[in-house]
């Protein structure tokens, strides 16, 4: 496998990244949302605009991972209180079981090394088995339920889930 993980930072690049999560959003989502709330969700969270403001106004970060320098999933994330917040992490179904996502998890344990912070959190929508099952395996226990209100009379109904990190 050769999986490289490349920053996104240019506006054609956010571009791609939104594409490719209105693609993972709709395609996996759909047995958990509403085709409406995921629209909702794709607008308001991982559209080019709302990509651009978190990158440049919300000090979040992300990441493509490319599989033969096409684009097979991406990473989101944001330091917030001496914790890495784990906000996107999607694979594309067809390069899902190839590891992808463990490979981007060892990333992200060595940029909390760099950095110096002690835990990953991410919350996770509670409805969400075989995700919930994987994060699981990756050493994520939960912590707390929450219900946050998006908008639109939607809301997200998650666990909050939380992996220490070994820094020394």
């Amino acid at each position: 496998m050769v999986l490289v993980i490349e920053k996104v930072s240019t506006a054609a690049e956010i571009s791609v990244l939104a594409e490719l999560a209105s693609e993972i959003w709709h395609e996996y989502y759909v047995s958990i949302l509403s085709e409406e709330q995921i629209n909702y969700m794709v607008d308001k969270f991982q559209s080019t605009p709302a990509i651009t403001d978190q990158i440049q106004n919300q000090g979040y970060e992300y990441f493509f991972l490319k599989d033969k320098g096409e684009p097979a999933g991406y990473i989101g994330v944001k330091e917030e209180e001496g914790k890495l917040f784990l906000s996107k992490l999607y694979i594309r179904k067809e390069h899902r079981g190839k590891g992808y996502a463990s490979k981007g998890m060892e990333f992200l344990v060595e940029v909390c090394k760099q950095r110096g912070l002690g835990h990953i959190w991410l919350t996770v929508n509670r409805y969400n088995d075989d995700t919930i099952a994987v994060y699981t395996r990756k050493g994520f226990k939960p912590v707390r339920t929450q219900v946050a209100d998006i908008g639109n009379g939607y809301v997200m109904d998650d666990y909050v889930m939380e992996k220490e990190i070994q820094l020394a």
